[in-house]
């Protein structure tokens, strides 16, 4: 074999070696190079601690450079392949041995229990897996699985359902078709087991966050059950608020409002108010009811409605339930007349002029709003009389001078100047009182000049 020959056979040798033993093999010899360099230069009298000058690389070693990154993209490329097929490869499997007709009494073997818990894993944290077990026929089995006689697998099965449906609308849209809804209301009517009953409330959480689902779930008789479990003292704080929140989601439905209210809803919010772990959900469904007409006579009928209602608005530490309460206080101003005396009755003034003082931004106009329904008559721009006195407290500036008095002010209108001055007193001092002020940094003088008008201009708000 001639020279040629023989290089051109180990050339070609070399070329079919792994990328990286040529890398390898590259650096060895260019590294051997540099040392020999270093040698030789040490023997001619230069100092051989001196480092070597670089060179740029050569056109050649760029080009390895590259294709060794092109080697490693594709290696990674065909690992994430790899994977994705053998995880396809196992929800295949896992789905297929869920739909293996059940050998037991019950209809579900141990095998597809085993497959159901496995699917309740792979779909609990992976959107991915929840889309693709869906595709391949997860649903069905499992809403089967509702019919087993066994309480363990009707529980798996359930939570294997939430699974499947969080955060994938057409997952939650199928678990409906399927029939889930009406099996699971069964379900709860032939089992008396707690831990079936906080499944099935998580499962109508989820289902009912989907506004097509709310509709059918609202008329399949769900309320009631979710209405029980909230006021159930045997259910645990995690389940009662997963059925509030429940009900707040079909409360969204305006088709489900006159089954909400005649389920009893109205009642049992305003006895939860107080309960700060729902008052505030409490009090965004109630917000929702109200815009029906049935629902606001359905509060104005509840006892002592407009009194828990006016005293969410002292609730300095929970900006939320401010908003929601006095919301719900003006939407029942606005559309009913009659219930406004009842809260003037009540106090609301007083902690509606409070409320535009130390609210929120939303508070504060919702406030604002409320005191002019309450204390402007009907067709008029006067006070009513019910709240002359209070309505002159909320009309006067709280800074500025004194108006001089009126020549020829008549007995009756100086003792009604009086009257107003002294309400306005109260009043500030209340709200000095709430906001935990030290009574020095309010001295009397100042309650002096801010309570000495009567003038009709509104609050600079």
């Amino acid at each position: 074999m001639g020279e040629r020959t023989r290089t051109d056979f180990v050339a070609g040798t070399f070329r079919q070696w792994p990328a990286a033993l040529r890398r390898r093999l590259i650096d060895a010899v260019a590294c051997g190079a540099s040392q020999h360099r270093g040698r030789r230069k040490a023997c001619g009298g230069v100092d051989s601690a001196e480092p070597l000058p670089l060179r740029p690389r050569t056109g050649g070693s760029e080009r390895l450079d590259q294709l060794l990154k092109a080697e490693a993209a594709n290696s990674v490329a065909e690992d994430a392949a790899r994977r994705k097929i053998a995880s396809l490869e196992e929800l295949q499997r896992v789905v297929a041995q869920m739909q293996l007709d059940g050998g037991n009494a019950g209809g579900v073997s141990i095998m597809v229990a085993e497959a159901a818990a496995e699917v309740r894993r792979l779909a609990k944290d992976d959107p991915e897996a929840r889309e693709r077990l869906a595709v391949l026929g997860a649903i069905t089995p499992l809403v089967g699985m509702l019919d087993s006689e066994e309480t363990d697998h009707q529980i798996t099965a359930l939570y294997a359902l939430l699974n499947l449906g969080i955060g994938n609308e057409l997952n939650k849209a199928s678990i409906v078709k399927a029939g889930t809804v009406h099996k699971m209301l069964h379900l709860i009517e032939s089992a008396s087991s707690q831990a079936i009953s906080e499944a099935v409330v998580a499962n109508f959480l989820g289902l009912s966050a989907l506004d097509s689902n709310k509709p059918l779930i609202g008329a399949s008789g769900a309320i009631l059950f979710l209405l029980t479990a909230f006021q159930n003292p045997d259910t645990s704080p995690m389940a009662r608020q997963d059925a509030l929140r429940a009900l707040f989601n079909l409360s969204i439905a305006f088709s489900n409002l006159p089954l909400l209210i005649d389920a009893g809803l109205v009642p049992a919010l305003l006895a939860s108010i107080g309960d700060m772990v729902v008052s505030e959900r409490a009090l965004a469904v109630l917000s929702n009811l109200v815009t029906y007409s049935e629902g606001r006579r359905a509060v104005s009928r509840s006892t002592d409605a407009f009194a828990i209602l006016i005293d969410v608005l002292g609730w300095c530490d929970a900006a939320a339930c401010q908003e929601s309460a006095v919301y719900v206080l003006m939407v029942m101003a606005h559309k009913g007349r009659s219930d406004r005396a009842a809260m003037v009755d009540a106090g609301a003034v007083s902690a509606l002029l409070e409320l535009t003082l130390l609210g929120t931004p939303l508070s504060q106009k919702r406030a604002s709003r409320l005191l002019k329904i309450l204390t402007t008559r009907k067709g008029k721009g006067v006070p009513n009389a019910a709240s002359s006195s209070a309505m002159s407290a909320v009309s006067a500036p709280l800074c500025g001078p004194a108006a001089p008095a009126a020549e020829g002010m008549s007995q009756a209108r100086k003792s009604v100047k009086e009257l107003v001055r002294q309400s306005l007193h109260s009043n500030m001092q209340t709200i000095v009182r709430r906001s935990n002020l030290a009574q020095d940094l309010a001295p009397s003088d100042l309650f002096n000049k801010l309570t000495a008008t009567s003038t009709s201009k509104s609050l600079p708000f």
